[in-house]
């Protein structure tokens, strides 16, 4: 029976960490971190979202600024608003919330982010650093597996990891981040036609393709260690990518879905906030 790896347990204990650090700032009377988040219409998933991370900001005591702005509103407002908040020297960290309604330009919207405060490391200037082995602000999710498998003490180097999915948001980012532990890594995307024959070679398997039990026994290897990223409605139910019955009798670790990484990518934003707090502050890191 595979050991799980608890993402809700290891949040808590980092959540905790960085609200000590806020009390440490408040008893010097300085200020502490800040973050924007704006959202774009009325979306339910966006919202729910939204107020999760409004949550998690507020119980560490980080300032917590949220924008909800109208559906209509245009690219060039939108840019206005992001202007004011990269010049807002009380923020630290600045989310545009995805999807943008069709109108907008999201690519014009999210490369006018300063980088310094692109706090979910989706601008290209991030990417570019993560991708040549510079320190930046990691993509959340991506991150928050390197912090779960640390906290287990999973060895990273030497392994052969495989990532299925190749998105901006975690297939990519989490392959470059591998790269930078030193694994072999290999990408299954849409056009792999023998994607069973390469999992089943994974000793790390980080699986994010958003289809419900994709990953059978047959996809693994024995003793492998696997990273559901997975959120998928079934049978009335949230389940991962993983047929969580049968590969858990086969690997050595395994995320559950829900409680695996998903609590791991708010707290990394967490994380990213106050990281790059701590270098607007010159303070150490």
């Amino acid at each position: 029976m595979a050991t799980i790896l608890d993402g809700k347990a290891l949040s808590e204990k980092l959540i905790n960490g960085f609200g000590r650090q806020v009390d440490s700032l408040r008893g010097k009377n300085k200020r502490v971190p800040g973050i924007a988040v704006i959202i774009v219409g009325d979306d339910y998933a966006s919202n729910l979202y939204v107020s999760m991370k409004e949550k998690a900001c507020l119980r560490v005591g980080f300032k917590s600024v949220v924008k909800r702005l109208d559906a209509s509103i245009t690219t060039d407002k939108l840019l206005d608003i992001i202007s004011l908040y990269n010049n807002d020297d009380t923020i630290d960290g600045i989310l545009v919330q995805l999807p943008l309604p069709g109108h907008i330009d999201e690519n014009k919207i999210l490369l006018s982010i300063d980088p310094a405060k692109d706090v979910d490391g989706f601008h290209p200037f991030n990417v570019g650093l993560l991708n040549i082995g510079a320190d930046t602000l990691f993509p959340c999710t991506p991150y928050g597996i390197i912090k779960l498998l640390e906290e287990y003490e999973i060895q990273v180097e030497s392994k052969h990891a495989v990532v299925v999915g190749a998105s901006n948001i975690v297939g990519k980012p989490m392959a470059a981040l591998f790269l930078r532990n030193n694994a072999t890594v290999s990408i299954c995307h849409i056009m792999t036609t023998n994607v069973p024959e390469i999992t089943s070679q994974a000793d790390i398997l980080v699986t994010g393709v958003g289809k419900a039990h994709f990953i059978t026994n047959e996809f693994v290897k024995p003793g492998a260690v696997v990273v559901d990223v997975g959120m998928n409605r079934f049978n009335g139910k949230v389940t991962g990518d993983v047929d969580f019955e049968s590969v858990q009798n086969k690997c050595s670790f395994i995320t559950p879905v829900p409680g695996g990484v998903g609590p791991m990518t708010i707290t990394m934003l967490l994380y990213n906030t106050l990281k790059s707090f701590r270098l607007r502050e010159n303070l150490l890191v």
